[in-house]
C-alpha cells in the first residue's frame, strides 16, 4: 500500500509501530522522524517517538517530542491528546 501511496501518513506510522512491535527500534525511529518532519500534524507520531526516546535513555529528546505534540494538540483543539502527551512528560520528570 505504501508502494502506491508513499506519503500516507497512517500507513507510515503503522508500519512504524509494526517495526517497533518485531523491536527493530532503529526503522521505528526512522520511519517516525519522516513522519514528523513531513507531515508534523500527524498528532500520534509525538507521543510514539517520545516513547522511543524514553526506551533509547534519550529523555531529553523525548521530552522535546512530546512538547512538540503539545503545540500540534493545541493548534488542533485535542485536549484528550494534549493531556497524555501533558502526562507522559510529568512520568517522565
Amino acid at each position: 500500500m505504501l508502494r502506491e501511496d508513499p506519503k500516507d501518513a497512517f500507513l507510515i506510522y503503522a508500519l512504524a509501530l509494526e517495526c517497533q512491535k518485531v523491536g527493530d527500534l532503529a526503522e521505528t525511529r526512522k520511519l517516525l522522524l519522516q513522519l514528523r518532519d513531513e507531515q508534523p500534524d500527524y498528532l500520534a507520531t509525538y507521543y510514539q517517538l517520545g516513547k522511543v526516546y524514553e526506551n533509547a535513555g534519550e529523555d531529553d529528546k523525548a521530552l522535546e517530542a512530546y512538547r512538540q505534540g503539545i503545540e500540534v494538540a493545541e493548534r488542533q483543539g485535542d485536549a484528550k491528546t494534549k493531556g497524555e502527551l501533558e502526562l507522559a512528560i510529568w512520568e517522565l520528570e
